[in-house]
């Protein structure tokens, strides 16, 4: 059986060295959301990529980068997300990072 229903998704990329209160950025924030009970976040590293500095960071050997690009993938209610979107502004928790948000059709299966 499906359930259907509308949220919000917001995509923060990160550097995987980037901190927050001491620790690794995308480990704090997915024990922040866990304990917060937000529905859900994912976190992905990536091969290689560049920001606003246009420093390329890789993960090929010959190149090899220690700060490897982060995203992390949050997907909840809109009412939840502009909660996080607060978070962030007032603790200052994301730096400078980038964030986009889109509206997602949020789909679950095997629900009784």
């Amino acid at each position: 059986m499906q359930k259907e229903s509308t949220g919000t998704q917001l995509r923060i990329f990160i550097g995987e060295s980037d901190k927050y209160e001491g620790k690794n950025l995308y480990k704090y924030l997915t024990n922040y959301l866990r304990e917060h009970e937000y529905a859900g976040i994912t976190v992905l590293r990536g091969i290689t990529g560049f920001g606003k500095a246009s420093l390329i960071h890789t993960s090929d050997l010959m190149e090899l980068s220690s700060d490897l690009p982060i995203v992390i993938e949050i997907t909840d209610t809109e009412e939840n997300i502009e909660k996080l979107k607060n978070i962030f502004d007032e603790t200052g928790m994301i730096g400078s990072s980038l964030i986009t948000e889109e509206k997602v059709k949020i789909l679950k299966y095997g629900l009784n």
